[in-house]
């Protein structure tokens, strides 16, 4: 809580003073540790105090016509206990994390025909998502990509989406996520992943710039580099699916997608962990409604089923995702990674989705699995219970849904009050 009441009085300060009123902090965790960002007015880039000691920020990228602000990046060397920019301290992680929150796709939705009302925040409720999350205290964040959905403008005369922007700019991203993401940014480092709605077609100059992990911003086209966060005992290697295809396996989204796991192939086998990418390898996504035997479903991700044919995952104990936006998990007994779909944040579900929970096996790319499943906005959360992490799914009336324990391989949810 410190670290919410530090950085409030900390922006109060900043906007008091007329100077650096738009200025934004966070630490995102990379391949070499955590990394704080600042994304301000002011035209140069402020120092950090680290311990006592001073030291400069570099800029990262500089303002252009889409982009008006510097956005400054420095690694917090190993150690460090204390961070802070002026009065606001930024949380560093010390040792491996306890209690994880996880969730993604994240955004307001704004294409073409397809308007989903941000400015009302039941239509739209990432903001109480965020608030409802920011209670339990995480002390890790992970985003499991697709932060950017205002792609075309609010149709005239639509009051709920009224006045908001829209296109791969500042604005837009503001809006979509560093507004109000703003408290649970002050609050926990955060792990971000790319969605598809970052790709280089739709977000890609945004993520690039702001979220990616990488040392310097890329140019598109390009994929994020994978790289794995290790946190003591918790590895989390973070892939770039976000050019996968969900039905289809063209040769040079599978050859993509396979040069992003053979980057993790010798950590993975020595250093076994979770992970991230914002497509779920083997899920289920509902298509049409069929009555009262629930909705007709088709399975997703052929690219990422095809790149991880006859490899060997056995340090990989669960994948976790997005992009179908509901929650579901599923379980193969053992024989190969745990399967989370988290996609709860705040965007429109599945025409053909339920909040009815639905609990029974199914069989993805040739193995059976049982699977939990249920549309409703929300948050995993998983706190650490010895050699096993166990939660529950939170929902926005601040309701457990779903109790869930991942031990080893085996991720098992049951709906809320069930004793299996």
């Amino acid at each position: 809580m410190r670290w919410v009441i530090a950085a409030t009085i900390g922006i109060w300060l900043v906007g008091a003073c007329g100077a650096r009123a738009d200025q934004r902090a966070w630490v995102e965790l990379t391949a070499n540790g955590p990394q704080a960002r600042v994304e301000t007015t002011d035209p140069r880039c402020p120092s950090l105090d680290l311990d006592g000691r001073m030291a400069p920020m570099q800029l990262r990228a500089g303002p252009d016509g889409a982009f008006p602000t510097n956005l400054c990046q420095l690694d917090i060397p190993a150690g460090t206990k204390r961070a802070s920019l002026g009065l606001q301290y930024l949380p560093l992680p010390h040792g491996p994390p306890q209690r994880i929150l996880i969730f993604g796709d994240t955004g307001c939705r704004l294409k073409g025909q397809a308007v989903q009302d941000c400015n009302d925040p039941k239509a739209w409720p990432f903001p109480l998502v965020v608030r409802r999350a920011l209670e339990r205290k995480p002390d890790l964040v992970i985003h499991v990509g697709d932060y950017y959905y205002r792609e075309t403008p609010c149709p005239e005369g639509h009051a709920g989406c009224a006045g908001s922007p829209y296109g791969d700019a500042w604005p837009t991203w503001k809006a979509e996520f560093f507004d109000p993401a703003r408290p649970l940014l002050a609050a926990a480092p955060w792990v971000f992943v790319r969605g598809n709605h970052e790709s280089c077609v739709r977000g890609g100059k945004g993520w690039f710039r702001q979220l990616d992990a990488g040392p310097r911003v890329l140019s598109c086209p390009a994929m994020s580099a994978p790289f794995r966060v290790a946190l003591g005992d918790l590895n989390l290697y973070v892939l770039d699916s976000a050019d996968a295809e969900d039905r289809s396996t063209p040769s040079e989204a599978v050859a993509a997608v396979s040069a992003q796991f053979n980057a993790i192939k010798g950590e993975l086998a020595v250093a076994p962990g979770w992970i991230l990418t914002h497509r779920p390898i083997w899920a289920l996504t509902p298509i049409a409604r069929i009555g009262p035997v629930g909705p007709l479903e088709l399975s997703l991700n052929a690219t990422e089923e095809a790149a991880v044919k006859d490899r060997d995952l056995a340090g990989a104990q669960m994948i976790v995702s997005g992009h179908v936006h509901h929650f579901a998990a599923y379980d193969f007994y053992g024989r190969r990674p745990a399967q989370l779909v988290a996609g709860t944040g705040g965007d429109i579900g599945e025409d053909a989705d339920t909040p009815v929970i639905r609990e029974n096996e199914v069989q993805i790319d040739n193995l059976s699995a049982h699977r939990i499943t249920f549309e409703r906005y929300g948050y995993l959360l998983l706190d650490r219970a010895g050699d096993d992490w166990v939660g529950a799914f939170w929902d926005l009336k601040d309701r457990v849904v779903a109790a869930c324990r991942l031990h080893q391989r085996r991720l098992n949810c049951v709906p809320a009050g069930a004793a299996r």
